[in-house]
């Protein structure tokens, strides 16, 4: 099996699953009780909080864990617009789920939502932000790489707008921690973990001092008085130490992933189109379309590559990815997509002969009826 999916999970790095294991076998106390266990489990978590923290590199801020991004965004979102007197969210119409269907939420609540159209480079327009983003506005919402199409939104300017209306800002950055430096700017910052070669099941919220939404869980405010239940030593250890590595690693992979992009586009060769901006984007993520090309069934016809429709469906509906509509693909052209994510652990053949075997299976295609 080749796997060319790491924007929706990657392998779990060798060292993560070892700082994991003694916390899932005989290390396994409460790490918010009284004993003397307790207390090695709580300072496992304390010294995971700190390589999280350090691998951000954002000052003035604390960072607190949760069970992934999807619970940050939305604590983040819900517990901000919960006591604000501001109620207006911008963000864009090409963000994560995790985002929308909050905004959604928020705007039956009586929040009104912009949500911001992007070109077909998959940015959005500084001076059309700018437009909306005023003295009503209690926070925005941008991410920083788009899961589908990699492209990179300016967020240091985005929030230089924010603040200068009195906003705050919020940044998805589960795509970009530990790939690329995080800018500065951001009052609230989610990340995940598995994106990360780390565990599933955790991630959280940095929050610049002062910016702390209010509790989304409570019962017992076991995580800094802002978050309740119970935490796991080996999940926020295994995101410490896969954050910790991404920092270490950091110029051998993007090295490794830019070596691997130009490899798979040279492989590929012509007739393949790049979804969203060729330069703006992160590049272990190649979203291409061909014409004439049925993703789903060359998902099917290569059953041993892992790799992604660029028509993402929503619960098996089918709808075509609402990220390649609001760059201005039509369904065909949606569907006609392909997602090809690789990272550290990909090795270059067979980066190389998936991507023969996909021209190979495009040709193919090619040559049916239509």
């Amino acid at each position: 099996m080749i796997y060319l999916d790491y924007q929706a999970t990657t392998p779990v790095a060798p060292e993560v699953a070892a700082a994991m294991r003694p916390w899932i076998e005989e290390k396994f106390a409460n790490p918010h009780g009284a004993s003397k266990w307790s207390r090695e489990a709580a300072a496992a978590i304390e010294i995971a909080r700190s390589q999280v923290e350090r691998a951000l590199g954002l000052g003035g801020g604390r960072f607190a864990f949760t069970s992934g991004a999807t619970e940050a965004l939305n604590w983040a979102l819900k517990g901000t617009f919960e006591t604000a007197r501001r109620r207006k969210l911008v963000t864009v119409a090409t963000e994560h789920a995790a985002v929308l269907d909050t905004a959604e939420w928020l705007e039956a609540k009586g929040v009104e939502v912009i949500r911001l159209q992007v070109g077909d480079d998959g940015l959005i327009d500084l001076d059309m932000a700018e437009a909306v983003i005023d003295d009503r506005v209690g926070m925005v919402a941008v991410m920083l790489v788009n899961n589908e199409i990699g492209v990179i939104q300016p967020i240091g300017e985005i929030s230089r707008m924010a603040h200068q209306a009195g906003a705050l800002m919020l940044c998805d950055a589960v795509q970009g921690f530990g790939r690329m430096p995080i800018p500065e700017g951001p009052d609230l910052v989610a990340v995940s973990g598995h994106k990360i070669h780390g565990p599933k099941g955790v991630g959280g919220l940095w929050m610049r001092s002062g910016a702390e939404p209010d509790p989304l869980l409570h019962g017992g405010g076991q995580e800094q008085g802002l978050r309740s239940g119970t935490l796991s030593p080996a999940l926020c250890a295994g995101l410490g130490e896969a954050a910790h590595l991404a920092g270490e690693r950091h110029e051998a992979d993007m090295i490794h992933i830019e070596k691997l992009a130009e490899l798979a586009l040279a492989t590929l060769g012509q007739g393949w189109i790049i979804n969203g901006s060729a330069t703006h984007r992160y590049r272990g993520n190649l979203n291409l379309r061909r014409e004439g090309l049925d993703g789903a069934r060359i998902i099917s016809d290569l059953r041993n590559i892992a790799f992604s429709l660029g028509s993402a469906c929503a619960s098996g509906s089918g709808r075509p990815s609402h990220v390649l509509r609001a760059i201005g693909l039509t369904a065909r052209q949606a569907r006609s997509s392909i997602r090809l994510g690789f990272g550290r652990y990909t090795g270059e053949e067979e980066l190389a002969s998936a991507c023969r075997r996909i021209n190979e299976a495009a040709h193919d295609q090619a040559q049916l009826p239509a």
